[in-house]
C-alpha cells in the first residue's frame, strides 16, 4: 500500500458542502474562465480546511492539502494548490457574499424546516496581528478578546433561534454595538423582506434612540436593559406577588411600562445572584485591602505627599474594581499632625449593601411583543446564548482570530470563509442532534479523521513490469462504522483510480 492520506474528516466536509448545494452555487457564481483550477473548487478547499484544520493559506498549500484526500475528492492535483491561488480565490468569492447568504437561507430552511420569525443579533470583535495599516476597518476599540493593544474589526452576526446563521456584517473596530442596530436590521430586511419577526438583542444594543426607532418603524423587539435600569423597578422587585417560575431557580414577572406601549420583564435568578454576590465580595476585598495598604503608607510617610496623586491612585483602584466602587465613601483629608500632611478616611455605604441584597441576580428585559406570556419572553431572550455560542465556535474551533491579512477585502473574505465553515459546522451539528449523537461536531470530525485512503498496488499478470493502482478507502473501525451508520452516511469504497503506470 502506498500514498496514505487523511480521508474521513475532509470527506465529511465535502459531503456537507454538497449537501448545502454550495458546489453548484459556486460553480455558477465563480466561472473557471482561463484559470487552471476552477475557482469554485478553490473556495471549497478554503472552507473545508477552515472546518477541519484551521490555518493559513500558506499552510494549506504547503502542508495540509497534500496530506489529505481532497485531491481525489475534488480532482485537484496538489501541485496546482498554492497560496497565491488561494488568495485570489478569496478575492473571487467576496463579491458574492449576499448571493451566498440568500442561497443558504433557502437551503437551510429546506433541510431543517427553519423559521425566521425570530432573529437573534449580537456583536463581537476579532483582532489583528500586525499594524493593519492598509485596512480601513481596523481600529482599536472595546476588545472582547482582552487585546486592547491590537487593532480589530467588529463582527455582527444574525442567527435563528436554533443558532443557524442567517447573515453577518463587518464594522470598524471602534464601532460601538449600540450604533449598529439600524444598519443590521435594515440590511437583513432589505435582503430577506419585511416580516412580523421579533428581534432579540442584548443590553449592549439598548438605547432610547434605538427603541424609539424600532417602535416608529413597526419592528417587534425583545431587548436587555442596562443594570442601572433596575432602580426604576425597585418597588416591583420587592413586591412578592405575581412572580412565576420560568425555570428551576429563575423567576420572572411582567410589568407594564409607564406609557403602556411596552412590557417590562423583571427576572431574578438564584445562580446569577450567587455569581454576582461572589463578584461583589471579591471586588470589595480588593478595594479594602488596597485602601488598608494606602492608609498605612500615608501614615508611615516622612515627607508631604501630593493630594492629587493619591486621588488618581484611588481613582485607578476604583476603576479596576468598578462593580463595588460605589460601596465606599473615600476621602483624603488634610492633617497637620502627620509628616505626610494627609490622612485617608473611608467607610462603607449601607445603602449600597441594602440595594445589592435586593438587586443581585436581577435583570430587566423590555419588549413591545404583547401576545407572549412571561415564560415565552424569558425563554426567547436566553436563546441569545445561541449567538454567543456562534462567536465562541468562530474563535475557538474555526480560529477566526487573530487575523493576519492586511488588506480590507482580504479580511472581509477571510470572515466569509469562516462564516461558511460555521454553516457547515451547524449543519453537522443538526445531523448529530437528529441522530442522537450529541452536539459536538469537533468530536465527529476528530473521530473520522483517522479514516484514511490509500493506494493498493498490484502487479499485472500479463505484464510483470506494469502495476494496477487502486485507490481505496480503508475500512473504518467498528465505532466509526456505527457513527457513520447513525448519521446515515456511507463511505465510498474506491476513489478516482489513476492509470496504470510502469514500475520504476
Amino acid at each position: 500500500m502506498e500514498r496514505t492520506r487523511a480521508f474521513g474528516d475532509v470527506w465529511l466536509g465535502w459531503t456537507l458542502w454538497r449537501a448545502l448545494r454550495l458546489e453548484e452555487l459556486c460553480a455558477a457564481l465563480l466561472p473557471a474562465g482561463r484559470a487552471a483550477v476552477p475557482w469554485a473548487q478553490m473556495a471549497a478547499v478554503l472552507v473545508i480546511a477552515r472546518l477541519c484544520e484551521p490555518s493559513s493559506e500558506l499552510h494549506i498549500a504547503e502542508d495540509w492539502y497534500r496530506k489529505t484526500a481532497l485531491e481525489d475528492l475534488l480532482g485537484l492535483p496538489a501541485e496546482r494548490i498554492d497560496d497565491n491561488r488561494l488568495y485570489r480565490a478569496l478575492d473571487r468569492l467576496l463579491p458574492h457574499k449576499e448571493a451566498i447568504e440568500q442561497h443558504l437561507r433557502t437551503r437551510l430552511g429546506e433541510l431543517f424546516a427553519l423559521e425566521y420569525d425570530l432573529l437573534l443579533y449580537d456583536v463581537t470583535s476579532t483582532y489583528f496581528e500586525g499594524l493593519a495599516e492598509r485596512n480601513t476597518l481596523a481600529a482599536r476599540g472595546y476588545s472582547r478578546d482582552h487585546r486592547p493593544d491590537c487593532k480589530q474589526v467588529c463582527l455582527a452576526l444574525v442567527v435563528t433561534r436554533e443558532g443557524m446563521p442567517l447573515g453577518y456584517e463587518l464594522f470598524a473596530g471602534n464601532r460601538t454595538d449600540v450604533t449598529t442596530v439600524e444598519e443590521i436590521v435594515d440590511a437583513m430586511e432589505a435582503r430577506y423582506g419585511l416580516a412580523n419577526r421579533v428581534w432579540v438583542m442584548d443590553r449592549g444594543m439598548m438605547s432610547t434612540e434605538n427603541v424609539a426607532w424600532l417602535q416608529e418603524t413597526g419592528r417587534r423587539y425583545l431587548i436587555g436593559t442596562p443594570k442601572s435600569d433596575l432602580r426604576k423597578w425597585a418597588r416591583e422587585m420587592a413586591d412578592a406577588t405575581d412572580w412565576k417560575s420560568v425555570r428551576d431557580g429563575v423567576e420572572a414577572k411582567l410589568c407594564t411600562g409607564p406609557e403602556g406601549a411596552e412590557t417590562f420583564v423583571l427576572c431574578r435568578s438564584v445562580e446569577r445572584r450567587e455569581k454576582e454576590k461572589a463578584m461583589h465580595e471579591r471586588f470589595a476585598q480588593r478595594i479594602e485591602t488596597a485602601l488598608g495598604k494606602l492608609g498605612a503608607r500615608i501614615a508611615r510617610a516622612r515627607k508631604p505627599l501630593e493630594h492629587a496623586r493619591l486621588e488618581r491612585q484611588i481613582g485607578r483602584l476604583l476603576g479596576r474594581n468598578s462593580r463595588a466602587a460605589a460601596r465606599y465613601a473615600i476621602r483624603i483629608l488634610g492633617d497637620a499632625t502627620r509628616p505626610a500632611g494627609l490622612r485617608l478616611e473611608w467607610s462603607i455605604c449601607p445603602e449600597w449593601d441594602e440595594w445589592a441584597r435586593h438587586s443581585e441576580g436581577c435583570y430587566v428585559l423590555r419588549t413591545n411583543v404583547r401576545d407572549w406570556d412571561v415564560e415565552t419572553l424569558w425563554r426567547t431572550y436566553v436563546q441569545l446564548s445561541q449567538a454567543e455560542a456562534a462567536f465562541r465556535i468562530h474563535k475557538s474551533e474555526l480560529s477566526i482570530r487573530p487575523i493576519w491579512h492586511q488588506k480590507t477585502d482580504r479580511v472581509r473574505a477571510h470572515i466569509l470563509v469562516c462564516f461558511l465553515a460555521y454553516v457547515l459546522w451547524k449543519t453537522l451539528e443538526q445531523w448529530q442532534t437528529r441522530a442522537g449523537l450529541g452536539n459536538s461536531p469537533r468530536t465527529i470530525l476528530d473521530e473520522l479523521r483517522s479514516i484514511q485512503s490509500t493506494d493498493v498496488v498490484l502487479p499485472l499478470a500479463e505484464d510483470p513490469h506494469r502495476t494496477l493502482r487502486i485507490r481505496c478507502v480503508v475500512r473504518p473501525e467498528k465505532a466509526q462504522a456505527i457513527l457513520l451508520d447513525r448519521l446515515g452516511l456511507r463511505l465510498p469504497e474506491r476513489l478516482r483510480t489513476p492509470p496504470s503506470i510502469p514500475e520504476m
